[in-house]
C-alpha cells in the first residue's frame, strides 16, 4: 500500500521519523519477566515498525538502540543487550534487505566487540544501494558526544571559525546525509530528550504515547503520524492567516 493510496494518512507525512524506544524494562516487569525479556520483545517489534514506515511512505527512520550512557547499566544487562543485538543482526538483516531498507549506523563503534562491529559494517555494505527506507541505528550514540566529535573533527581539519555556521556543523554530524527529523516519538509516556539528536531535534514535533515500546505497533505509529498531520510547524515564525 502506498502513502498516496491510504485514506488513513494525513496530507503531510513526516519524511524522517525518529523513535526513542522506551519502556522495555517496565513492559517486562509488568509481566513478571526479567528486563532482558523486554529488550528482546522490543527488538522483535522493530520489524513491524519498519514495514509500516515503508507502507506509509516514510523515507528515514532513526531508532535509539543504545546510548553512550547505557554502558552504566548493570553489567549483566549490558552483556545481555549486546547478545540480543548480535542475534538481531543475524536474524533480521536479510529481511531488512528484502524490505529495501538501507542500514546506517550513527554513533561510535569503538568499545563494541569486533565481531559485532564487523556485522554492522557488513550490513551497511550489503544494503547500501537500497532506497525505500534509510534506517539509522543510533548505537553507542549520544547527542553531546556527537557534537563534541563534530567540533574535534572541524578543529582537526583546520576549519576557519568564520566559516562555521549551522549548515557547516550539520555536515559534521553523523546524520549529515539525511534531513533533520520531522517527528520524534518517545514511547512509554516519558517526556525527556535523553541526549538524543539534540542538534537535529531543534524544530521536530514530539509525540509521547503512553504505550511501552514492545506494544507500539502499526496502529500506534499511524496515530502518531495523524497527530503530526494536525500540527502547524512554524519554525519560530508567526504564520499569517488568510
Amino acid at each position: 500500500m502506498s502513502a498516496q493510496a491510504s485514506p488513513e494518512l494525513p496530507d503531510s507525512i513526516p519524511q524522517h521519523i525518529a523513535i526513542v524506544m522506551d519502556g522495555n524494562g517496565r513492559w517486562a516487569q509488568s509481566r513478571g519477566l526479567p528486563r532482558l525479556a523486554g529488550h528482546r520483545a522490543g527488538t522483535e517489534n522493530l520489524r513491524s515498525i519498519i514495514e509500516a514506515c515503508v507502507e506509509f511512505g516514510v523515507k528515514v527512520l532513526t531508532i535509539y538502540a543504545f546510548s553512550t550512557e547505557n554502558w552504566s547499566r548493570p553489567e549483566n544487562e549490558v552483556s545481555g543487550l549486546m547478545a540480543i543485538f548480535d542475534e538481531v543482526f543475524n536474524r533480521e538483516l536479510a529481511e531488512l534487505n528484502r524490505q529495501g531498507a538501507q542500514l546506517r549506523h550513527i554513533g561510535r563503534l569503538d568499545g563494541i566487540k569486533k565481531s559485532l562491529q564487523d556485522k554492522v559494517r557488513r550490513g551497511i555494505e550489503k544494503t547500501k544501494n537500497n532506497d525505500r527506507l534509510i534506517l539509522n541505528v543510533a548505537f553507542n550514540y549520544g547527542g553531546r558526544d556527537e557534537i563534541v566529535h563534530a567540533i574535534r573533527t572541524m578543529l582537526k581539519e583546520g576549519v576557519d571559525p568564520a566559516d562555521v555556521n549551522e549548515q557547516l556543523v550539520s555536515q559534521y554530524l553523523y546524520t549529515k546525509d539525511v534531513p533533520d527529523p520531522d517527528l520524534i516519538i518517545r514511547t512509554s509516556g516519558e517526556h525527556r530528550f535523553s541526549n538524543f539528536l539534540i542538534w537535529q531535534a531543534a524544530y521536530a514535533e514530539w509525540v509521547f504515547p503512553e504505550t511501552f515500546w514492545p506494544d507500539f505497533g502499526r496502529e500506534e505509529l499511524l496515530a502518531a503520524i495523524q497527530e503530526y498531520g494536525h500540527r502547524e510547524r512554524r519554525y519560530g515564525r508567526v504564520l499569517e492567516k488568510g
